[in-house]
């Protein structure tokens, strides 16, 4: 176990240092260095993390850190946990090219202009602006469509927030995008009309069983009701395991792990 004074030699500054990485790694070579986690250091300046060349996994959340040159050097990189910092500016990430996973939740991102820098990493899939678990955000999130402009910024993606955006699972998310479209035509062409005299989408009854129907309609709805039970069961036995598994992790913290 390291001391006290080894403790604050390592923070001195709010700095990385070789002697700091060495000493939290027990490498001797930088390059050495594949898995790091720096989390809630008070890190200012990352120094000379960026002789860290064969780094594929780095978790500097909960810290103070406004720059990130030096990462611009780490192509090995794969998952990158930068949440809970005051981050403006992401361009030097262009060149990890090998970045997978990016976590960038509580930093000071104002627009989706400040992701253009990340249109080039092919093979980023996941990406998270927002925590709502731990209360983190970024100013970009206060425009509801954000996720929608992400995923035209950087088509790789297919998981935002933690919510899969494309790909299997993705029907969810697209069928509430094309709802939202298709009221935001509706409200530009002048039919919905003012507050308090809200429609519903279809006329009354719409979804009534009608008598003239064959039996095999009526199959066909029963099987739809159903499968609409089964799911909203489902989503409650989810509700509730997500429940249980946040309320073991906040009883049962480990140190040790790498949180992305």
């Amino acid at each position: 176990m390291e001391n006290k004074s080894n403790k604050d030699n390592e923070t001195e500054g709010g700095r990385i240092t070789s002697e700091m990485l060495k000493l939290r790694t027990g490498e001797f070579d930088l390059e050495s260095i594949i898995f790091l986690k720096l989390r809630g250091l008070g890190l200012y300046e990352l120094g000379c993390l960026g002789a860290c060349l064969n780094l594929e996994r780095l978790d500097l959340s909960n810290n103070n850190i406004t720059h990130l040159g030096p990462l611009s050097s780490l192509k090995m990189l794969v998952a990158l946990n930068l949440s809970c910092n005051r981050i403006s500016s992401l361009e030097p990430l262009a060149s990890c090219e090998n970045l997978q996973t990016l976590n960038v939740a509580g930093n000071s991102l104002c627009g989706v202009e400040s992701l253009y820098c990340l249109k080039g990493l092919h093979k980023l899939e996941s990406i998270r602006l927002r925590d709502p678990v731990y209360n983190l955000s970024n100013p970009l999130c206060a425009n509801g469509a954000y996720r929608h402009s992400v995923l035209e910024t950087i088509p790789s993606v297919r998981v935002i927030d933690g919510e899969r955006v494309s790909g299997c699972g993705s029907d969810l998310y697209h069928l509430c995008k094309d709802i939202d479209n298709s009221l935001k035509r509706f409200i530009s062409n002048g039919t919905v009309e003012g507050s308090g005299s809200s429609k519903p989408w279809v006329e009354e009854g719409y979804w009534d069983l009608k008598p003239t129907q064959s039996t095999i309609i009526e199959e066909t709805y029963k099987q739809f009701n159903d499968v609409l039970q089964e799911c909203k069961e489902l989503s409650k036995k989810a509700d509730d395991t997500i429940a249980q598994a946040e309320r073991a992790l906040n009883i049962r913290h480990e140190p040790n792990s790498y949180v992305f």
